[in-house]
């Protein structure tokens, strides 16, 4: 693995607090992510399941874990099963993780080699009651491709039919919402890597090079800083397209005069940063350009000061629709008296202002929590809104990281360049060298 060693209490404590909103004599199984076919004999770059990698901070394929507090087996009331290697196995594929490594990355001191888990199994169902599965649960998450989890799930089911069945997702999830300060200090890494990809940028930048001539900068920053790669598809989108909300070919040259929307993030050890923010081609804003982007920043500071303890995603989404609407008359593309006549089914700001400003971030880039839950301290949310005139080629987002906290929000992005006129002297600076 790329990054440094995640502290091991991390996991334990995650096992604990989980262990304890389990019913009486239950079991918990978790299992990794398949390795997903490119083609021929490839994988896609493997991905771990982030409910499997909080409990255990393994990032290995063909793992899993079982959980058993109540286990009249004291060295089975917590197992992992890994993929026994060989010596074609290393040969091919490279090192996989001995027991010894699985116990000093997890904490889990019972660690077996998958060819070991039926026997185990056997024995362990016999003694309990229940059956905590995981499953990926995400209200907009829809796919064909059946998962390892949902198909050994199953055959879990086919074989011990007679237990009871739970779901350990929304235990799960309501964990993950709050995050411990090892995992803040794991965000932070990401968004400072981020930062550094960024400031990147603008020493790169200027009329002529291709948009996936600056994706080719961030990667490599985010290589260099040992990253896992990006949380996301990176969107480096210039001109017209800073008006495609989830553009990603960015194959296109960026142009004299226009803007260029950035909207990356990287991945470190699994947890992931999400930043947006929009730059002039050429190092300098228009007076038109310049005054769109100050109402957008005027917009993500007043949206960032309500993000406190109590709040909502729902409720800020409303209250950005407002600022946006009163930024949008200033602007001077529609006014208060064709508001007032607006179709309500129809609201103009929507030509200019078409997505929400908050989601959740941790392990996963869009993490786990609905836009009903009140904010409490430790969580971590993203605060993005934006402005897109087609016809003027201008698509501006901006966009921070912002952890909750008692005392107020507090910016994990603060670093990152954001002020127009920074922005104009930092790029000035290498364009003129």
């Amino acid at each position: 693995m790329r990054y440094s060693k995640i502290n091991p209490q991390l996991f334990i404590e995650n096992r604990k607090t989980f262990c304890k909103k389990l019913k009486p004599n239950s079991l918990a199984i978790f299992h990794s992510n398949d390795e997903m076919p490119k083609k021929g004999d490839q994988f896609f770059k493997f991905r771990q399941n982030p409910n499997f990698f909080y409990m255990s901070g393994i990032a290995q394929e063909k793992s899993v874990l079982v959980l058993f507090p109540d286990s009249p087996l004291p060295e089975y009331k917590e197992v992992l099963f890994l993929l026994k290697t060989n010596e074609l196995i290393a040969i091919w594929e490279g090192h996989k993780f001995s027991k010894d490594e699985a116990t000093e990355i997890s904490g889990i001191k019972t660690v077996k080699w998958l060819d070991e888990m039926d026997m185990i199994m056997n024995q362990l169902m016999s003694y309990a009651d229940s059956v905590y599965q995981n499953r990926y649960e995400y209200p907009k998450y829809s796919s064909d491709v059946e998962s390892r989890e949902k198909r050994l799930n199953r055959e879990l089911k086919q074989k011990f039919p007679n237990h009871s069945y739970l779901r350990s997702a929304p235990l799960v999830y309501e964990q993950r919402l709050i995050k411990s300060p090892i995992e803040i200090e794991l965000i932070r890494q990401a968004c400072e890597i981020t930062n550094k990809a960024f400031r990147r940028t603008l020493r790169f930048v200027k009329p002529g090079v291709k948009e996936y001539e600056i994706q080719a900068e961030t990667d490599h920053e985010f290589t260099i800083n040992r990253a896992n790669g990006h949380a996301y598809e990176p969107i480096i989108a210039s001109g017209e397209n800073s008006c495609v909300l989830h553009y990603v070919e960015n194959d296109k040259e960026c142009v004299d005069g226009d803007l260029i929307l950035f909207d990356f993030g990287a991945e470190y050890a699994e947890y992931a940063a999400d930043m947006s923010r929009t730059i002039p081609v050429n190092g300098k804003f228009t007076y038109r350009q310049k005054a769109v982007y100050e109402a957008v920043l005027r917009t993500l500071n007043e949206l960032t000061r309500q993000m406190t303890v109590g709040t909502t995603i729902a409720e800020l989404d409303k209250t950005s629709k407002k600022l946006i609407e009163k930024e949008l008359i200033g602007l001077g593309l529609f006014s208060e008296e064709e508001v007032k006549n607006q179709d309500s089914e129809k609201p103009l700001y929507q030509k200019y202002f078409m997505h929400g400003v908050n989601h959740h971030l941790g392990l996963d880039v869009h993490d786990v929590g609905d836009r009903l839950q009140p904010f409490k301290e430790g969580m971590v949310l993203t605060c993005e809104p934006g402005i897109y005139i087609s016809e003027e080629r201008i698509g501006i987002r901006l966009e921070n990281d912002i952890l909750i906290t008692n005392e107020g929000p507090v910016n994990l992005m603060a670093d990152i360049p954001i002020e127009a006129d920074t922005i104009e002297l930092l790029m000035y600076v290498n364009i003129e060298k």
